[in-house]
Formats: C-alpha cells, sequence, structure tokens
C-alpha cells in the first residue's frame, strides 16, 4: 500500500521544528522513519505535514556528564550500538539495541523515533524503563524532562503534547561490576518479540546481586517493570513470578496465558546472561 497524500518540511533549526507542529494540529515528526513510514503506508496514520528532523542541528550527539548518559534523538540506533561510551555508561542499550531489527534497520533508525513511538514489542522502551531514564521534550513553553514511569501510557501513547519533540534521552550511568543482557523469543530473527526482556545486574565484591533492574517487551501495551524479580533478586532470593502484576496483551497469535510463561523463561535466560557478564 501506499500511503495518503502529505507536505513534507525538513526545518534547519528545532524552534522552526516546533512552529511547524504548532501550525498543524495533524503532523507527525519524522526521526529515521523505521516506526512513521509502515503505519503511513498502512494508512494507519495519515498526517497532513511530516516534519523531518534530520537536518536540525544538536540532535545527534552522544555525551556523558557525571552520572548521567544522554542520547540526542536523531542518533541512529547503529551508531549508539557501535558507540564506546554507550557501551560503558549502558551496557544494556548496547545489548538491547543488538535485537532490534536487522542493520539495516538500525542504520536508519534512531534512538529517539523508537522511544516516541512507544511500541511496547520494541526494545528501546524496555530499556528506558529499566533504567528509570528519563525524556527530555522541547515545546512552544520551554523544555521540561518526563521520567519514563510517566511517559508511556499505553498502546503507541505516551505523555509527549503534540506540540512537544523529543529531544534526548537520560540515562543513568551503570555502576562498575555491571552486566546487561536482551532477550526475546520471535518467530524468526528480526521479528517483533512475542515476549522479551530487558535485565541489568549489578554486582557486589562478594558476587552478590546488589542491584537488578528488569522490564518486560510485548508482554502489555506498554514497556513494564518487573519489579517482583528485582525485589527478590536484591534480597538474595529466587524469581518467583516475572510478570507478576502483569496484564497480558491477548491475542490469536500470543495468548496471554503463554505470554506469562514466556515472560519467565526469557526474564530468567536475560538475568542469567547479565550476570555472567557482570562478573
Amino acid at each position: 500500500m501506499k500511503p495518503a497524500a502529505f507536505d513534507y518540511a525538513a526545518p534547519t533549526s528545532l524552534d522552526d521544528a516546533l512552529g511547524l507542529l504548532a501550525a498543524n494540529d495533524t503532523a507527525k515528526v519524522l526521526a529515521g522513519g523505521q516506526s512513521l513510514i509502515p503505519l503511513l503506508n498502512l494508512r494507519l496514520a495519515a498526517p497532513e505535514l511530516l516534519v523531518d528532523l534530520r537536518r536540525v542541528p544538536g540532535l545527534d550527539t552522544i555525551t556523558r556528564a557525571g552520572d548521567e548518559l544522554t542520547i540526542g534523538a536523531t542518533v541512529r540506533q547503529r551508531k549508539a550500538e557501535r558507540d564506546p561510551v554507550v557501551a560503558e555508561a549502558a551496557p544494556l542499550v548496547t545489548a538491547a539495541l543488538a535485537e532490534v531489527g536487522h542493520p539495516q534497520i538500525r542504520s536508519r533508525g534512531t534512538i529517539g523515533g523508537s522511544i516516541a513511538h512507544a511500541d511496547p514489542a520494541a526494545e528501546l522502551p524496555a530499556v528506558l524503563v529499566a533504567l528509570d531514564g528519563r525524556v527530555i521534550a522541547r515545546g512552544p513553553g520551554g523544555e521540561r524532562s518526563i521520567a519514563a514511569a510517566d511517559f508511556y501510557l499505553g498502546f503507541l501513547t505516551t505523555a509527549l503534547a503534540d506540540d512537544e519533540i523529543l529531544v534526548a534521552v537520560a540515562l543513568p550511568v551503570a555502576p562498575p561490576r555491571t552486566g546487561a543482557a536482551c532477550v526475546e523469543i520471535a518467530q524468526r530473527a528480526g521479528d517483533y518479540a512475542a515476549c522479551g526482556a530487558v535485565a541489568q545486574v549489578t554486582l557486589d565484591e562478594a558476587g552478590n546481586v546488589a542491584q537488578a533492574r528488569v522490564a518486560l517487551i510485548g508482554a502489555t501495551d506498554r514497556p513494564v517493570r518487573a519489579s517482583a524479580v528485582e525485589e527478590a533478586l536484591a534480597g538474595g532470593a529466587s524469581i518467583a513470578h516475572a510478570a507478576e502484576g502483569v496484564e497480558p496483551i491477548d491475542d490469536p497469535r500470543v495468548p496471554g496465558a503463554y505470554r506469562i510463561h514466556l515472560a519467565g523463561v526469557v526474564t530468567r535466560r536475560a538475568l542469567e546472561q547479565a550476570r555472567g557478564r557482570a562478573a
């Protein structure tokens, strides 16, 4: 299929991009296009205007300052995947990016595009939630920070206002002795996962789990923390129910009860891999 007709703009400043959004209620922001373009082709989205951010300066940088790593909205996923600063500061980002689609997709897709698209089956939203990161948004009223816990409201729905643009994502720097992993179950490599988990584990000097961060992919209508698992591991207990408190997506392809089962499988595997990499 082909998309409905739309106008296209490639502003050269963030203020110009915000002005275009403010002037058109149906406008959509285009970053890498790997999520939005398929929706346009299926006519699940029909904006009158696409505002392309690729020429806006300052959105394609990766910086580490103190205990926080900031990744600009238009940083290509492949660039972040290969960046040594990201690998050291946020190993969970590196691990998760390796599972995103195929290299061709990661070469076009952007960090901000995936985060803002809010597909519950995507890896980066789960990373943001697992790490208690934050989204930096810019709108007519200025800049604001949105905590990951408050950002995802439902399927393809976020706390971003229609006239705001996600300009960066900020993540806490991982402590020493930290390992990370992303495990998914899908029909084919590169497909969206029926269920997946991202895990980051930090060990103390004795080799015990000092901190664990876990989030589920594709289990519900948004990325969700596996808080019960995190608390159990930090307390030295075993994993009981990875999807405790989760209301799973139930569809003909993957029934909800089976997703709950898969959540336990991928969580255990991700934690084992992450702990092994932290040692």
